[in-house]
C-alpha cells in the first residue's frame, strides 16, 4: 500500500488546504475544485485528506457503507431490516476513491459480475467506483479531460444522491453520496459550466515564487522519498493534533449561528457578482458556519465572509467577453467595489 505524504508537511497552498478542511467539517458545501499548475502538490494534498478523517459506523459487509442509523440503505441492507435482522455495524474508515481518466462507465457504475456468472452461473451485481465512494470522497485528477459521457453520469448522480443500474437483466439502485474533489491545469482544457457548477468551492494554485518556501517544499519532499516511514512518524503529532481540531469542529457545527444581516450582505454580494441561481449563496452560508466551527467561534462574521467568498463564488461568475482577467483577479476587484459601497 501507498504511503501518502503527510497533510500538515505541506509547505504554502494555505487556501487550497483551508478549502478541503472545511469540506471535511461540512461535506455538504459540495466539494473541491482544485485548478492549477503541475507540479503544485494538487493531487498529494488531495490523498493526504484520509489520513485526518475520523471514522465512520458503517453496516458491516455492506458494498456501499450504509450508516445503520440512517433510512436511506441499498436494497440488501433494506431487505435484512425487512425480514427482520438486525444490521450490525462496524467502523470503518472514509474512502476516498480515485476516478482515473480511462476508467470504463461499468467501472464507474459498476457492472455484472462476469466471473461469478461463468463459474458459478449466478448473476449478481459487482459494485463500481461510486459504490466504494459513498460516504466518502470520490477524487478525479484531470477532471476537465473526463469523457463526456462520464461527467453527465455524475452530474446526475450528484444530483440525485443514487445510482441506478439497469443492464443485463439487472435493476439495482443503491445511495451514492459523496464529497466531489477535482483537480486539473487549464491549459489543458476547460470544464463544462454544469460539472463546474456541482463543485462547492474552487481554488485556482500556482507555483510557489518565494525561494525559502521552495526550498522548503523540495526538502521536504526528498526527505520523505527517502524514507517515508520516518517522515510519517515525525509528522504524527501534527497530524494528530489537525484530526481532533477537525471532529472538534464537526460536533460545533451545528452551534454556530450565521445571523440574517450576514446572509442578507452575501446575496447582496452574489447579486452584485451576478451569480446564476441560489446554490452560491447556499456555498457561502454553509462555507462561512464551517469556517468559524474551525476557528472555534460562536457565530460567523465579515471576516469569515470576506474570506470564504472568493472560493465560493470565483467559479461561478458569468463570463465577460470584454475583460479576460482571471475570475480571481475579477472577483477580487468586484469584492472591493461591493465593499466599499456598503462601507459608505
Amino acid at each position: 500500500m501507498a504511503l501518502n505524504f503527510p497533510f500538515t508537511a505541506i509547505v504554502s497552498q494555505a487556501e487550497m488546504k483551508l478549502a478541503i478542511i472545511l469540506c471535511t467539517i461540512d461535506p455538504s458545501i459540495g466539494g473541491v475544485l482544485i485548478f492549477g499548475d503541475r507540479g503544485t502538490g494538487k493531487s498529494t494534498t488531495i490523498r493526504s485528506l484520509a489520513s485526518l478523517l475520523p471514522e465512520m459506523k458503517s453496516v458491516a459487509a455492506c458494498h456501499y457503507h450504509c450508516d445503520p442509523d440512517s433510512s436511506n440503505l441499498c436494497t440488501d441492507c433494506l431487505a435484512k431490516k425487512a425480514s427482520g435482522q438486525k444490521l450490525s455495524s462496524q467502523l470503518i474508515s472514509v474512502p476516498v476513491v480515485d476516478l482515473p481518466l480511462g476508467a470504463t462507465e461499468d467501472r464507474v457504475v459498476g457492472a455484472l459480475d462476469i466471473e461469478k456468472a461463468l463459474t458459478q452461473g449466478i448473476k449478481s451485481f459487482e459494485p463500481g467506483l461510486l459504490a466504494k465512494a459513498n460516504r466518502g470522497y470520490l477524487y478525479i485528477d484531470e477532471v476537465n479531460l473526463l469523457e463526456d459521457h462520464l461527467v453527465d453520469l455524475l452530474i446526475d448522480v450528484a444530483a440525485s444522491g443514487e445510482n441506478i443500474i439497469e443492464r443485463e437483466g439487472l435493476s439495482i439502485r443503491h445511495p451514492a453520496r459523496f464529497v466531489l474533489i477535482g483537480s486539473g491545469n487549464p491549459e489543458e482544457g476547460e470544464l463544462r459550466p454544469q460539472m463546474l457548477d456541482r463543485f462547492g468551492l474552487s481554488i485556482e494554485v500556482r507555483t510557489p515564487t518565494d525561494f525559502k518556501e521552495r526550498v522548503s517544499i523540495i526538502k521536504k519532499r526528498d526527505e520523505f522519498e527517502r524514507n517515508p516511514e520516518q517522515f510519517i512518524a515525525q509528522c504524527q503529532e501534527e497530524e494528530l493534533e489537525l484530526k481532533k481540531k477537525i471532529s472538534k469542529s464537526k460536533k460545533m457545527l451545528d452551534k454556530v449561528e450565521v445571523d440574517d444581516s450576514l446572509l442578507e450582505l452575501a446575496t447582496k454580494l452574489c447579486a452584485h457578482l451576478g451569480t446564476d441561481g441560489l446554490r452560491g449563496e447556499l456555498t457561502v452560508l454553509r462555507a462561512v458556519r464551517a469556517l468559524a466551527a474551525y476557528e472555534g467561534k460562536k457565530k460567523a462574521n465579515l471576516e469569515h465572509l470576506k474570506k470564504i467568498a472568493p472560493i465560493a463564488l470565483g467559479h461561478r461568475l458569468r463570463r465577460n467577453p470584454l475583460d479576460d482577467s482571471s475570475s480571481n483577479v475579477r472577483i477580487e476587484r468586484a469584492m472591493q467595489e461591493f465593499f466599499a459601497d456598503t462601507s459608505k
